[in-house]
């Protein structure tokens, strides 16, 4: 196994140690019946720092353990999907939301044998990095950092696992195993996957994650396409009318009426969204069975070398692709989430903007005026680590004038 070094994301000045190998037996008797190709706890790339096996527990189930501990996990829960934190308590979170991804993810690993743990880890993991105020408060950081090499939620989220994090003592970080930081890793441009040694391989090569990470990544979809539509129209900013042209939504809202002739309301919309759900889990269950009949991988290096192969059906495919364009153009696309955004997008840039200009209002933490070559990415750090109100709060300490300090 490889003892490439990843040094690039460690802004805070540490540097890794080679990756380290798990035990072949740690774990093993926790994973039991998985398929030959699925990714195997004892058989992991191992960790950055070398670390006892655990005694009671899976590499992975470890993994997963870490991140629920984390203070970053913790953070979800007041990080906004789509609408603002205090529009309203019922609303998805990126806690939430991490939890549905888990849920959806692991039945599909149950019956494809695959890894729960690992796919739960990574289901749980993959929006630590977000910044506040969902994809306008991480554009608008994107925009800031444009000359100090850009910022993607996907890299942040590394960044939390692998340096952010203050846990233990013998390193920074929460210590992950390879195959779970990589199924964080879901993008990453090629300038960055070159820095980032055998991490960023996979991004150089054209090759594949494990097929949890593949799972995690659509659940993703599946869970923020839905629950989106769900709380579009708890919100009133779509209508169950307007959805009357996407066919995903209209098979099955009109397949819960005929059951249930007097159903309306609420209770219409949790329905056909459940029915919604159970469709493409079902359907991603089957055509990935499907390519890996054909494919037919012996190993977890047979997978990396084959082309992606959890995927839904074509026909499927198009329909949850139309139900993602009506929420582009009705939903994320809407005059209310638009003036939302535009001041979401105000916040984070005038943060950045106050910070850089005068990094001594930063937290000591975050200071490090004698290099400012990594000021800025410093800054970016602080940010992406607020939650929706804690962003407000600080704008209003740095810009209205007022007792707080």
């Amino acid at each position: 196994m490889s003892d490439t070094r990843s040094d690039t994301l460690d802004t805070l000045g540490n540097k890794a140690d080679a990756t380290a190998p798990s035990s072949d037996a740690a774990g093993s008797e926790f994973e039991t019946g998985l398929a030959p190709y699925a990714a195997h706890s004892p058989q992991s790339r191992g960790r950055r720092f070398a670390e006892a096996p655990p005694a009671a527990r899976s590499e992975f189930q470890r993994d997963r353990d870490r991140i629920v501990h984390s203070t970053a996990f913790r953070r979800l829960e007041y990080k906004t999907q789509v609408f603002v934190n205090h529009e309203g308590d019922l609303f998805r979170t990126r806690l939430t939301h991490s939890l549905e991804v888990a849920q959806i993810a692991r039945s599909v690993a149950r019956n494809l044998r695959l890894n729960e743990d690992l796919v739960e880890a990574i289901s749980l993991a993959h929006d630590l990095g977000h910044t506040p105020f969902g994809h306008a408060g991480q554009d608008a950081l994107n925009e800031c950092m444009r000359d100090h090499g850009g910022f993607e939620h996907n890299l942040q989220s590394l960044a939390v696992v692998d340096e952010l994090e203050e846990h233990y003592g013998a390193f920074n970080g929460l210590n992950l195993c390879f195959e779970t930081r990589e199924g964080i890793l879901k993008h990453c441009s090629r300038e960055h996957a070159r820095q980032l040694g055998e991490l960023g391989e996979r991004f150089l090569l054209g090759r594949q994650p494990s097929l949890e990470a593949q799972i995690a990544n659509i659940a993703d979809e599946i869970a923020y396409n839905n629950h989106d539509v769900d709380d579009g129209l708890r919100s009133g900013l779509i209508a169950i009318g307007q959805l009357a042209e996407v066919e995903l939504w209209q098979t099955h809202c009109e397949a819960a009426r005929a059951e249930y002739p007097q159903i309306d309301g609420r209770r219409l919309v949790h329905e056909t969204v459940r029915r919604i759900i159970n469709t493409l889990i079902v359907d991603l269950i089957d055509q990935t069975r499907r390519n890996l009949a054909e494919h037919a991988p012996k190993s977890l290096d047979d997978v990396r070398a084959a082309p992606p192969l959890v995927a839904h059906s074509e026909r499927v495919a198009a329909q949850a692709a139309a139900l993602k364009r009506f929420l582009y153009r009705n939903l994320y696309r809407h005059y209310r989430v638009m003036r939302m955004a535009n001041k979401a997008q105000r916040v984070v840039k005038g943060l950045f903007d106050a910070f850089s200009d005068d990094p001594r209002l930063l937290p000591p933490a975050y200071q490090k005026t004698h290099d400012p070559a990594t000021q800025p990415r410093l800054i970016a750090h602080y940010i992406a680590g607020m939650t929706d109100r804690y962003a407000l709060k600080e704008y209003r300490r740095l810009f209205v004038v007022s007792d707080e300090v």
